[in-house]
């Protein structure tokens, strides 16, 4: 089935990483690494059904997210104050 081609999943990741570049905040950013390394996986010989390949999709895409949230987040236990508003003059 499609869900089994390897390169369908590298392309998924990549237009993901394009959606990234568009909208910013590291969001699609983990989905796109999560839908490349399932491709990867698949090439190099995962043979595995559409729920499997899902799990192993959204396990890898929040890794690399919490990734990203714990190297570019806030650092623990602070908060973001906002001392001024852009609708301010």
């Amino acid at each position: 089935m499609i869900w089994s081609v390897w390169w369908i999943w590298v392309v998924a990741g990549l237009l993901l990483g394009i959606v990234e570049i568009l909208v910013p905040g590291f969001v699609f950013l983990g989905f796109a690494v999560g839908a490349v390394a399932t491709g990867l996986l698949i090439w190099i010989g995962l043979e595995a059904g559409l729920p499997l390949l899902l799990v192993l999709f959204a396990l890898m895409s929040l890794a690399v997210w919490l990734a990203l949230r714990r190297m570019f987040g806030l650092p623990s236990g602070s908060v973001k104050i906002w001392d001024r508003d852009i609708n301010d003059n």
